[in-house]
């Protein structure tokens, strides 16, 4: 069993900043794939960004260049750092660790980019 708690979500303008964190408890956090995904209002909830146990990446083609994902095993803890945030990424955030047929996921955290 994992636990998952997101934070960092809020307002903020186009063009800025954001990073959202992802604090992980109950089991070895390094032998999960983890994950974030989003689900803006009235779309299905899709990958943004998804780091392997061995710290391979992969994101979405919508925010490459412009989100990042790391892990830090040591703190138990997944970060998106997210720039140049536009209108489109507003959505809520969620939070995902994978290993084999598990899955868990946190309560998630909303991302509003508006002027």
């Amino acid at each position: 069993q994992v636990q998952l708690v997101e934070s960092g979500g809020g307002l903020v303008q186009p063009g800025g900043s954001l990073r959202l964190s992802c604090a992980a408890s109950g089991s070895i956090f390094s032998t999960y794939a983890m994950g974030w995904y989003r689900r803006a209002p009235g779309k299905q909830r899709e990958l943004v960004a998804r780091i392997a146990t061995d710290g391979s990446t992969n994101c979405a083609d919508s925010v490459k260049g412009r989100f990042t994902i790391s892990r830090d095993n040591a703190r138990n803890t997944v970060y998106l750092q997210m720039n140049s945030l536009k209108s489109e990424d507003t959505a809520v955030y969620y939070c995902n660790a994978q290993r084999t047929f598990l899955n868990f996921w946190g309560q998630g955290t909303q991302v509003t980019v508006s002027s």
